[in-house]
């Protein structure tokens, strides 16, 4: 431990991008065609007075952080606003300290800013806090960057005792006494990865379900998608409340990929179910899992396992318990995870794995990433349809995991338009052609890339 490695935040900028959809994005019965990306770049001073820069990206993402009733305008503006003001926060912090030490005292201020801006905004519900991470996440993601580019190494070693000035106790709890995240990631990120390609709810599966076709060159049915990129892992979003479309909507991609895999001389992938929380209780995954094993016991046999299928708000929904789902395919908490206590909450209500992302914050992220190990969950990332920098970072935590198989990464199919400036500077991570991301190149200094 050594605090002559410590910085401060001298500068931070924030700004915002709009990129448009080429394609329409339906889950959790809602429909997305365009974002905003949060863009924030820091400077960071250690004690002998070194600066240096660090950059962070992130969707803002308010359709799936902030689920309500008020106009997706009304909540796209509060989340702007947060991200301005956490980092108009940031250089506000006076002491030296280890990114994580400073992003958890910076997330101390998180409630009263959030209260402040729904009272600023006239808002009258709760600013969720998944909202409030998602806007902080690209402050998060700089200052760690902007560390390991001060040091001259890559973030993720810079995690142990000799840059860490307190052990994961201080995050977490005592059964993390004398642990660092040294000890829950990897000295060099996996050399590749599988990909999980999404299947949104409004995607076509063949030529016969195309509607609109962007003509801009990318594949647009599934069956194109597969061949184009050479595809095993796929992502299905499904209705949570519409059982028999639900169960044909597996059929239905099932079909597809036997017939195009087939072709390709591709024996083996799998499939991962996202019901974004709309299921009403665990009977309905029950059932619908047993019918599609009954119905297509290859597809059945295929699927990893089941993201969120029920409300995120763990504490109003007791009764809902998750343990007989579990029994079949591991079940992620996804939007219910927003902190330490809430994957405590989520374990005891039948959860047996976490989906990390990266838009949740850095720190976080890595906080979790190292309690799900030492609970031996099943681990996966997702990403929230990032592009550009905001895929890096994501593949990057992915890559940095020891347990994570696969990175999410869908930024490609509805939103490319970012990625143009990175794809000639790691084509490996941007040219998928046989279903995987060469995540080997995220070696550099900062976050990797």
């Amino acid at each position: 431990m050594s605090q002559s490695n410590d910085v401060r935040i001298v500068d931070a900028v924030c700004s915002f991008e709009p990129v448009p959809f080429r394609a329409p994005l339906k889950f959790g019965g809602r429909v997305v065609e365009n974002c905003i990306l949060i863009n924030v770049d820091v400077v960071v001073e250690d004690n002998q007075g070194h600066q240096i820069d660090g950059n962070g990206s992130m969707p803002l993402g308010n359709v799936w952080a902030w689920p309500t009733q008020l106009p997706v305008e009304t909540t796209e503006k509060a989340m702007k606003l947060f991200a301005e003001k956490v980092t108009a926060l940031a250089p506000q912090i006076p002491h030296f300290a280890h990114p994580l030490e400073l992003m958890y005292g910076l997330s101390a201020e998180y409630h009263h800013l959030a209260k402040t801006i729904a009272v600023q905004l006239g808002i009258d519900e709760e600013f969720p806090e998944l909202a409030q991470l998602v806007s902080a996440s690209p402050i998060d993601a700089a200052v760690h960057d902007a560390y390991g580019r001060l040091h001259d190494l890559n973030s993720y070693d810079t995690l142990s005792a000799e840059f860490m000035n307190d052990d994961l106790s201080e995050y977490l709890d005592e059964q993390f006494a004398g642990e660092y995240l040294d000890q829950y990631t990897l000295r060099q990120p996996k050399e590749r990865m599988p990909l999980y390609h999404l299947v949104g709810a409004l995607d076509p599966l063949t030529t016969a379900d195309v509607t609109d076709d962007p003509k801009d060159g990318l594949p647009v049915t599934l069956g194109e998608w597969i061949k184009a990129d050479g595809l095993t892992h796929l992502k299905i979003k499904l209705a949570g409340d519409n059982f028999d479309w639900d169960v044909e909507r597996v059929a239905g991609i099932d079909r597809v990929a036997v017939e195009v895999q087939a072709e390709r001389g591709c024996s083996e992938w799998f499939y991962s179910l996202d019901f974004n929380e709309k299921c009403a209780d665990a009977g309905y995954v029950l059932d619908f899992l047993k019918k599609v094993q009954a119905d297509t016991p290859a597809a059945y046999d295929r699927i990893q396992y089941v993201e969120q299928p029920t409300s995120r708000n763990l504490k109003a929904h007791p009764e809902i318990k998750l343990h007989e789902v579990a029994k079949l395919k591991p079940v992620v908490v996804d939007e219910a995870l927003v902190d330490y206590e809430s994957l405590l909450l989520a374990r005891e209500q039948g959860y047996t794995g976490v989906a990390l992302k990266a838009c949740k914050g850095q720190s976080e992220s890595l906080c979790l990433a190292a309690a799900a190990q030492k609970f031996g969950m099943f681990l996966c990332v997702q990403d929230l349809t990032c592009p550009g920098f905001s895929f890096l970072h994501s593949a990057s935590l992915a890559a940095r995991i020891p347990t994570i198989a696969a990175i999410e990464g869908n930024g490609r199919q509805y939103c490319p338009g970012p990625n143009k400036k990175w794809v000639h500077r790691l084509p490996s991570m941007f040219n998928i052609t046989d279903g995987t991301v060469g995540t080997g190149v995220l070696n550099g200094i900062g976050l990797g890339f």
